[in-house]
């Protein structure tokens, strides 16, 4: 049963839904019904455990930067085929 439902947002919002309701063709009724939807799995859904291993690896990594970088990356290829 479909029931109407009034909704009062800023005028920026409104202009950019519906932008993309344009661009989906998707009603902006559906787009909100399926966010409601997202929300209600996300709600019901138990989370996921980590595994052992993955737990295990965790940290293992050192890198200062928090990014490997190209260089380093050669440095290793360099290493292990010349």
């Amino acid at each position: 049963m479909n029931t109407k439902l009034t909704l009062r947002l800023e005028e920026n919002l409104i202009q950019s839904a519906k932008a993309y309701s344009e661009k989906t063709g998707q009603s902006i009724s559906r787009i909100v019904s399926n966010y409601f939807s997202l929300i209600d799995v996300m709600l019901t859904e138990k989370p996921q455990a980590v595994s052992k291993i993955t737990r295990s690896l965790r940290g293992c990594i050192n890198n200062e930067s928090d990014t490997t970088e190209e260089t380093d990356y050669k440095k290793y290829l360099e290493r292990k085929y010349l």
